[in-house]
Parts: structure tokens; sequence; C-alpha cells
């Protein structure tokens, strides 16, 4: 079948245009794409802004954070003593997993202030056992955590706060396996002495026995009555004379450390 010109001509009118059409669709905006940049102009808007003020209001999914003490461990701008949630022994054992993992390379496991760190040089960490950091309310430890306090810096981005507040009941935790009287202990529970259950298991009587405490810090001020931090049924450091010998100690210790 032949094509006369008339047809001819129909068909490469309809291409042309049919090419116009797509060539007019292939606007330079379908590569280089209209979009606002971070605080950049723009004449869009009245103001010339291109990034937008929040609503009035606004709060982001996930930041309500109504409950303040939970946040901030503060009520009225004072630290209290008390969990903002029930502690229980699975809240326990996640502030034992975060404090190991977090606290203890300057304040040791056992929270006398003499971690690893500590003992290659960093700055003596805080006692938890001594007079100081046992009259601290709870809500202290979620506050120092949270923002920080002298060389220790803020651990508010690496921890989450229902972590914080784990790790502070587990460091009353500690305080308290160290502190605890006969009065605390439930009825009918057996008490076993440290140094039996030690010697039991293989190891010497001195292995429940006081831990050493960091020189040259106020986390190493020695006890007026008692030892902070030693195994429970421990003979209290009562006496003058004990008291010196510990100071005396603790001087050379510093002397030594200072002439290497």
């Amino acid at each position: 079948m032949k094509l006369n010109r008339k047809s001819s001509a129909h068909i490469l009118a309809l291409a042309a245009a049919s090419a116009l059409l797509l060539i007019a669709g292939c606007r330079q905006d379908m590569q280089d794409e209209p979009k606002m940049f971070p605080q950049r102009g723009t004449t869009m808007f009245a103001d010339g802004r291109s990034v937008r003020p929040q609503v009035e209001h606004t709060v982001a999914r996930g930041q309500l954070d109504q409950d303040q003490y939970f946040y901030t461990g503060l009520i009225d701008g004072k630290e209290q003593n008390m969990m903002p949630y029930p502690v229980t022994l699975e809240v326990l054992e996640r502030g034992q997993e975060r404090f190991n993992i977090y606290c203890t390379p300057c304040h040791s496991r056992v929270g006398n202030g003499d971690g690893m760190i500590v003992e290659r040089g960093y700055k003596p960490a805080g006692n938890f056992h001594d007079p100081k950091r046992m009259g601290e309310p709870l809500s202290h430890y979620f506050f120092v955590i949270t923002n920080g306090y002298g060389a220790m810096p803020d651990y508010s981005s690496e921890i989450k706060p229902v972590d914080r507040w784990a790790i502070a009941a587990y460091i009353r935790a500690l305080q308290l396996s160290q502190d605890a009287t006969m009065a605390d202990v439930p009825a009918g529970v057996q008490v076993q002495n440290l140094k039996d259950i030690a010697e039991k298991d293989g190891l010497p009587a001195s292995y429940a026995g006081p831990w050493p405490i960091a020189v040259d810090t106020d986390a190493n001020a020695l006890p007026k009555a008692g030892i902070y931090a030693g195994a429970p049924g421990e003979a209290a450091a009562s006496s003058q004379s004990q008291r010196d010998k510990a100071s005396e100690t603790n001087a050379a210790a510093g002397k030594t450390a200072a002439s290497h």
C-alpha cells in the first residue's frame, strides 16, 4: 500500500507535534529539582526564610518529657532521695550492667573510686562509701551522670534516663552492701561472714577485707569511726593510733607516687 504525498505530510506533522510535546515536558527542572536548602533565603514566603518556624507548642515525637523529675532528678530545683519508678531485681541487674560498663573504669566495680584508669594516672574518682557520698540523696547520682561533675564528663548521650536511674539504684545497693546492719536483715535469713565464704571458696580471708581507696583526693577521707567499704563485721578503726597509721600510709603512698 502506497501512501500519497498528503498522508505523508500528515504523519510528519503528527511526529513533529509529538516531538515538541516531549521536549516541552523535559524541562531542566526535572534535572535540577526546585527545593529549599537549609538556612537559605527564598522569595516564596513574605519573611524571606526557607526554613519555617515551628507551630507554637509543637512537641516532637518522644520528647514530651512531662515527668520532669524522671528527666532531671530535681523537684523545685532540689535533689530528692527517691526513685521515679519501682525498683525490682531486674532494675538492679540492669543498673549493675550499665555501672560495670560506664562507671567502673574510674570508680571501680566496688565503687571505691580506685578504678583502672585512676590507677594509671587519671584524677581519682569519688568513693561512694565515704560519709560525703553516703549522705547524698539518690537523685544526686542521676543528676551527676546527666550533667557531669568536676573532672567527670556527662553521660547523657551515652546512657538513656531510665538506665541512669538504674545505675543510681545500683549505687545505693552497693552502699547498702557495705553499710548494712543486722537490723536490715529480714527475719529468718541466715547471715554469713564474707571471710568465711572466701575461705570456703579457696580464697584468702583478706579477699573480703577493706577495699583500697585512691590517694590525693577527698575520696580517701579517713573515717572517724569504723572502716568504710570494708567487709561486714570488720573491726572498727576507733583508736587514734590506727587513724594516724592510716594517714601515714596514705602520705607515704602519695610521696612514692610523686617521686615517679
